[in-house]
């Protein structure tokens, strides 16, 4: 007998339905065919043990288990919950006729009970666009898959709640989740704020104009000055996610199995910090079985590397493609999948190997030139994407006493969401284009213009500071945030002067 059960396969963010077709027939063994990986052919083991337990067995006949499309590679122990049905079905152990309206997967233990899974989330949106009635899933998987209107979402806890479904013999309540509930109930709860955070008024000032235009950061300073304790307010001033970039986030989490037990949506943006010793294929995305890496991981929210020099230089340099275009593409010889990766970068260092160039107080102990060539350990094409240079002053005594607290990230990000509304405005007629940070030369052309006496200023900064003239563009972007935190249609010579302050490391005379 032949019967016919369906689950899926992941490929980038996306879900492609794999239909398990189960003959038994007369005859001895067992054959899975239909490009399955090792996970996959071990199925065999977990389902024969579970189904013993359970009170059910494999039949002692010629079995054939074929995967479809057979030119899909299968890759995982999702499917055993799958393979395991319709080995039941064919045998007529249980009944066969809702098998064809259901997705099915889970990984099975070898007592029955069902194990969590990955890329549940795109998974169930593929069920839905399919036109199947329900998802027969892992209950700790539940939640995330309920977060799909018009879908049954079944979560069983072992493989006999899955049986006596089939049977009519139990009943799996159905997972509901209020989905924009769920997504307002955390859409403002943030572990750090910089109300916490005494001093580095001009720090602070530079992240908001980050935040605002979605501009790439760089913070210099000294070790203890508070770098890394301000990149990780960052995320509670950006506007709040939106529902799209919410389940987009989610999508992501969910491919890569970072998804927590019983959470249903990503409703806060993501903060990523990889230790310095990451590979490129990490940060990147990739391997055999290509996964999403950090870049994808901090879609919609921010990747923060800290002690930046100290990052393998080709790491540094793959960064260089997904930060213009937004997204990274995997190519293997028979497919290729793409993660998107729009991210807020933002980077920490300090000034030299001691760590106290320009230190207000204690004087380097570096040599000549020490200073220059590990500041060259970041090539001019990655730093030229980093539009924000921050020095970090440490902060002194009396500041770090006062027990005053600073401005709130609420405050902040309500100037943040305004501008951001005044840049939407501004580039709804170009598509992919949503903040100032993203602007092409055309368009800084258009929106960036500024008056003689702001071309006299630029003028003059770039002769007396010794700016480069990548620096430029990025200036003028910079300047065009500015004046939107400050409501002003026109950028003036006081927004130009801010925004070359945020250049230090362009200047002809750091690191010399």
């Amino acid at each position: 007998m032949i019967v016919k059960t369906y689950g899926s396969a992941t490929y980038g963010v996306n879900a492609t339905t794999i239909t398990v077709e189960v003959n038994v027939e007369t005859g001895i063994s067992f054959f899975l065919v239909g490009l399955p990986d090792s996970a996959v052919k071990e199925s065999q083991q977990r389902i024969d043990s579970a189904l013993k337990y359970c009170g059910y067995r494999i039949p002692g006949k010629k079995i054939v288990v074929n995967m479809a499309p057979a030119d899909i590679r299968k890759e995982g122990s999702a499917y055993d919950l799958t393979i395991a049905m319709g080995i039941l079905a064919a045998s007529e152990q249980i009944n066969a006729s809702l098998l064809g309206q259901y997705i099915i997967m889970g990984e099975l233990s070898l007592d029955g009970e069902l194990k969590p899974i990955k890329g549940v989330l795109p998974i169930a949106i593929e069920a839905r666009k399919q036109g199947f009635k329900g998802f027969i899933l892992p209950e700790d998987n539940a939640e995330e898959a309920a977060i799909v209107d018009n879908l049954e979402v079944l979560g069983a806890k072992n493989i006999k709640e899955v049986i006596g479904f089939f049977n009519g013999d139990c009943v799996i309540e159905p997972t509901v989740v209020n989905t924009r509930e769920e997504f307002y109930k955390n859409l403002n709860e943030y572990e750090f704020d910089f109300e916490d955070v005494k001093g580095q008024e001009n720090t602070k000032r530079a992240l908001e104009i980050a935040a605002a235009g979605g501009h790439n950061a760089i913070l210099i300073g000294p070790p203890g000055s508070g770098k890394t304790m301000l990149a990780k307010r960052i995320p509670s001033i950006l506007p709040p996610l939106t529902l799209h970039e919410a389940l987009e986030t989610t999508k992501i989490h969910s491919v890569a199995g970072k998804m927590q037990k019983h959470k249903s949506l990503i409703s806060i943006r993501p903060f990523r910090s990889p230790h310095h010793t990451i590979s490129d294929v990490a940060l990147v995305g990739g391997g055999s079985n290509p996964q999403p890496g950090e870049i994808s991981m901090a879609h919609n929210g921010v990747l923060f590397l800290d002690e930046l020099p100290e990052f393998k230089r080709t790491v540094l340099e793959v960064m260089r493609q997904p930060l213009e275009d937004r997204s990274v593409c995997i190519s293997r010889s028979k497919m290729s999948v793409e993660y998107p990766a729009s991210f807020m970068f933002i980077a920490a260092m300090n000034p030299c190997p001691c760590g106290y160039y320009n230190h207000p107080e204690k004087d380097c102990t570096c040599a000549a030139g020490i200073v220059q060539r590990y500041l060259n350990k970041i090539s001019g094409p990655l730093m030229d994407r980093i539009d924000l240079h921050v020095e970090v002053i440490p902060v002194p005594f009396k500041e770090l006493a006062t027990k005053a607290s600073g401005e709130k990230s609420d405050s902040i990000r309500e100037r943040v969401i305004k501008a951001r509304e005044i840049q939407e405005a501004r580039f709804q007629e170009n598509k992919g284009i949503y903040c100032n940070a993203q602007m092409n030369s055309k368009l800084v052309a258009k929106y960036c213009a500024i008056s003689k006496e702001g071309q006299d200023l630029l003028k003059v900064a770039m002769e007396k500071l010794g700016l480069s003239a990548r620096a430029y563009d990025r200036i003028l972007k910079v300047s065009r945030t500015i004046a939107d935190l400050d409501f002003s249609e026109k950028i003036q010579t006081v927004h130009l002067s801010e925004a070359i302050h945020f250049r230090s490391l362009d200047r002809d005379n750091w690191g010399k």
